[in-house]
């Protein structure tokens, strides 16, 4: 069975160093992710519970054999975490799309989340890393720990925000790529890094592109007629 541990552990040469295969694999799977979420297709849940498994392989280099690469618990436990509350958002979403889903064709219709969803947002954002920063320091995360919290913190609540539908999500997921594209790089997950980038990109235009969903939705109109059958018998 040798060449199971090869192909799990294959690596394209790139400069000095390379790529790790699964690595770049478990990215494609989250991008394919992004896109089904800005389109709002229930399958992008499944799609990307696929690439955290596989990036959970990844983050946990020491276990898997990376002993060259850091291990990220932040990053890992954040695939843990994608998983459990993907599982959420995919039954909420099958859920919202057999009551009918958006008026688009999407799963759900974009909606904002008003102030007070935007401050719990924003307090879970700092209170989350201010807490976790101390655990993942002790359990012996990669430096600067507080990035590692920063990332895990708002990844959870970015995924949150996707499954309720809330436009806000993709501007946490920002906030996650400005401080997970050095993070990365810096402890040799360049394909990460890399796709980071790119996902700061593209979590702009999926936040436009939700905007544009929510400013098109046609308010519900109820069908009935003014006057019932009694009223019409009465008027003859």
């Amino acid at each position: 069975m040798q060449w199971l541990v090869d192909l799990f552990n294959w690596y394209i040469p790139v400069g000095g160093g390379g790529l790790l295969v699964r690595e770049v694999v478990g990215n494609v799977f989250g991008l394919a992710s992004a896109l089904g979420g800005m389109r709002r297709k229930v399958w992008a849940w499944p799609v990307g519970i696929i690439g955290n498994l596989i990036l959970l392989t990844v983050f946990l280099s020491s276990l898997f054999g990376g002993a060259d690469h850091a291990t990220l618990l932040g990053q890992a436990g954040r695939q843990v975490m994608f998983i459990a509350v993907s599982v959420y958002g995919w039954v909420r979403w099958r859920r919202s799309q057999a009551h009918g889903g958006g008026q688009d064709g999407g799963a759900i219709t974009p909606e904002w989340a008003g102030w007070g969803g935007r401050t719990f947002l924003a307090l879970g954002m700092v209170v989350g890393t201010i807490a976790l920063t101390p655990v993942f320091r002790a359990l012996g995360s990669w430096e600067p720990v507080w990035a590692d919290a920063w990332t895990f913190v708002g990844s959870l609540l970015a995924t949150y925000g996707m499954a309720k539908g809330w436009v806000e999500f993709w501007l946490i997921w920002v906030a996650v790529d400005v401080v997970g594209v050095p993070l990365l790089w810096s402890s040799g997950y360049y394909a990460s890094a890399f796709m980071y980038l790119f996902y700061g990109v593209f979590t702009l235009i999926g936040f436009f592109v939700w905007v544009r969903a929510k400013a098109h939705e046609k308010p519900h109109v109820e069908t009935l007629l003014p006057d019932g059958p009694e009223e019409e018998r009465a008027a003859r």
